[in-house]
This record gives structure tokens, sequence and C-alpha cells, in this order.
């Protein structure tokens, strides 16, 4: 999946307004929304919202997880779960970019959240990468009792780390023939050095 389809995916999420016009129901192709009441709160695709608030025709209101203080929270929880946890969003990077670059001005504590949210995405790929390498070590050394989890991963965090595991994983594959050709070979060599000295005797 191409980071674009992510961020399509992203911008489809559901998201809350408060429009400050009256209109009748708009009907699209994947469902119809509407119809606005003005004050009264009501959920659209996050780009609509987006674009409606560019137009000064509505107020965003933020998900729940947009809180300095919930944020803290997961990310210590994320700090000490050795799996991934749960987000609270399955686009919250894309989700939280689009809103910081659209509705900071209703966003409290913006500077914080945003470091924040980096942080647990940052500690999320500490924990990927390490997990890869769990992955590439059991495949390499053969064990089958190394027991890995990519429960909760979210769709961006899979798709950095797609581009990298088909070739790590093709490259251990050659490794492997190459050791194993090798050691057929010394094991005909060996053979073949004992039969030679067994008949010079």
């Amino acid at each position: 999946m191409d980071p674009e389809e992510i961020e399509f995916i992203g911008e489809n999420v559901s998201t809350g307004i408060i429009p400050n016009f009256n209109f009748e129901a708009i009907h699209l192709i994947s469902n119809t929304i509407g119809p606005f009441k003005a004050g009264l709160p009501m959920y659209v695709p996050l780009w609509l919202g987006i674009h409606m608030k560019k137009q000064q025709k509505c107020r965003l209101v933020l998900p729940t997880w947009i809180d300095r203080d919930l944020l803290e929270d997961k990310k210590e929880e994320e700090k000490r779960d050795p799996n991934f946890t749960k987000m609270p969003c399955e686009n919250y990077m894309v989700v939280s970019k689009l809103l910081f670059t659209h509705a900071a001005d209703d966003i409290p504590n913006i500077d914080e959240v945003k470091t924040l949210i980096k942080d647990i995405f940052d500690i999320r790929q500490a924990k990927l990468r390490s997990t890869i390498d769990l992955v590439l070590i059991g495949n390499s050394s053969m064990e089958s009792d190394i027991k890995v989890s990519f429960n909760n991963l979210t769709l961006l965090e899979i798709n950095t780390a797609r581009p990298f595991l088909p070739f790590a994983n093709d490259l251990i594959a050659r490794l492997e023939r190459v050791y194993q050709q090798h050691s057929s070979n010394l094991n005909d060599t060996t053979q073949s050095a004992s039969h030679f000295s067994s008949s010079t005797y």
C-alpha cells in the first residue's frame, strides 16, 4: 500500500464538527451526510470537515485522544509494554498531521501534543525494528521457538517495514542456500579425503 493510499484512508476517518449553517443532506457515492443544522454536532469524513473549516462553515470537534494527559499516559504504557499497545486511532499519524496543519488553533498545548505523538511513534518504530530483528534471527538460525507479535500495528507502521522485510528474508534465504551448499561441499571433500586415507593403508 502506497503512502498516498494510507493518507486517503486517514482522510476518510469520521470526525465531529459543529456547523454554523443550515443545509440539506449531501449524497456522496459511499454514503449520505447531513442534513446540516447550525449548532448541532454531527460526524463527517475528516477531509470534508477540513474543507468546511477552511470556508469557516464549521468548527472541528477534536478526537478525544488529541489530549496532552491522555497521550502522556499512552506514551508511558507504550514504554512499559514490550508488545505494541492498541492505539486510540488506527490512523493516528495521518489524522494528527492533518489536524496540526488545518486545525492548529483548535488544539490546546499543540506543541506538547505534537512532541508526545512523535515520541509514541518513535517508541513503536524502535519496537518494530527489534521485532524484525527477532524474526530475522529466527529465520537465519532456524529457531522455531522465537515468538513475536505484530498485533496492533497501524497501516502506516506496517508500511514502514514492508519494503525491508521481503528483501531481508530473501537475503537470508540466499545466505542459507550458500551455507548449505558450502557445508555439502565440505562434507563431500571430507568424505573423499577419508576414503583416500583408508585406501592408502
